[in-house]
Formats: structure tokens, sequence, C-alpha cells
């Protein structure tokens, strides 16, 4: 009761440092995102499933990353080991566990962002607000190694992939070589896409031979990306407008 005592006081004193009402978000300012954090983590389920649109898709709309984003993801990053968002959820007869929803999707969050703030999206262009969240990566992702070797596959996978672009930082690439062995154990059991191409690119991009860790539908997701790919350039070549892909 203590630690949950000290750990709420610790997360008002979050949002009661940040002037929320100052921060651009997709719908204007954020000024509401308070209340929205704060109900991702009552006991309750739903609340918390409500809570989850209302905190993030302001400030990660189409991918981009605005000047709310940073503290939204540092509070995130506080509350992974949060009772409530840790615990899992339970049915109507109460025995059968749900998945850790809230946890799983924090965790996705953090790592759709982080890509969204990768190496290779500044070279295409930074902003203040991806520089903002770049310079939080070490804090964010104390908070998310924790989670590397969650008993729950989907929050460790999900912790995996969130790991990847934000150990890009220059403090962070010591952990490379633990991260691939997690990234090892992940394609030994998952069957995401998403999450295999991910994992898959890492290592590449870390020097690592991948040719032993693909199975058949790795590479035949590789020869459909190449397949697109060579579409998108021939768009590209001949005519002046984008693709409709």
């Amino acid at each position: 009761m203590t630690h949950s005592r000290s750990q709420g006081k610790q997360l008002q004193a979050l949002l009661d440092r940040t002037n929320w009402a100052s921060l651009a978000t997709a719908s204007g300012t954020g000024e509401s995102l308070p209340t929205a954090l704060t109900l991702l983590t009552s006991p309750d389920p739903l609340i918390r499933e409500s809570a989850l649109q209302d905190a993030l898709e302001p400030v990660t709309h189409q991918n981009s990353i605005y000047e709310a984003t940073t503290p939204v993801a540092l509070y995130i990053a506080a509350i992974l080991d949060h009772p409530a968002v840790t615990a899992a959820d339970y049915g109507q007869d109460a025995t059968t566990p749900r998945p850790r929803a809230t946890l799983v999707r924090l965790l996705a969050w953090l790592g759709d962002t982080a890509y969204d703030a990768n190496d290779e999206s500044v070279a295409i262009g930074e902003s203040g607000e991806m520089r903002a969240f770049r310079d939080a990566r070490p804090a964010i992702f104390s908070a998310v190694r924790a989670l590397l070797g969650h008993e729950d596959a989907d929050v460790r996978h999900n912790a995996v992939v969130a790991a990847i672009p934000l150990i890009e930082h220059p403090l962070l690439t010591e952990h490379q070589a633990a991260l691939a062995g997690h990234t090892r154990r992940l394609l030994a059991t998952s069957t995401d896409r998403r999450h295999r191409d991910r994992v898959l690119d890492a290592l590449r991009a870390w020097g690592h031979d991948t040719s032993g860790l693909e199975n058949a539908t790795d590479i035949a997701a590789g020869e459909h990306y190449a397949l697109l790919r060579a579409a998108r350039a021939s768009w590209e070549g001949g005519y002046s407008e984008a693709p409709p892909f």
C-alpha cells in the first residue's frame, strides 16, 4: 500500500509539472490529457480501454509527433509497472485470464512512436518535437527493458519490438547484443508478421546473418515486399504523381 501511494504521488507530480494547455496536439492543445492519462490506471479495464484512445490518439495522429507526445510517453513509461496495468484482466467468470491488453497496447504505442522518431525518420526530416522524444529514449527504455523477460509472450514481444528503435540512442547502443538475444527468442516462437519483420530488419542492421532464422513465411514476405518496391519504383519513374499505395 505504501508503494502504491508513493507511485501515485510520483505520477501526479509528472502530470503537475507539465503545462499541458500550452502543448500542441493533433486536435488543439493538451489540457484534457491529464484526465485521460490518469484513467489509464483505473482498476476497470473498460475505462482503461476508453482512456487509451483519448490519451494516445491526439499525440500521435497520422504517425506524427507533437509537443505533447514526449510528456505523454514519459508518463506511459512510468505506469508500465503499475498494478492496474500489469495485472491480467479476467472474464465474466473471473477464472479465465484475458491478455494484459492495456500493457500490450502501451508498449505497442511506445514502439510505434519510437519508430516514428528513429534515425531513418530523422534522415527524412527532424523537428523539435521529434528531438524531444529522441532525448527521452533512455528514460523510456529503462521502463521497457524491465519487461523484456516478461512471462506473458505478448508483453515480452511488444517490449522487444519497442526497445529496438529506442536503443539507437548513443547511450543505449551497448544493449544491442543483449537485445539481439531477445529478438532471436521472439523469432523462435512468434508468428506475428509485423514483429518478425521488425526484429529481422534490426538483426540485419546490426550485422547479423538472419538466413538461419527466417522461415518460409519470412522469405515469402521478403519477396512480396521486393515486388512492392519494384512497382513503386516503376510508378515513380514513369509518372509525376505518387503511387496509390
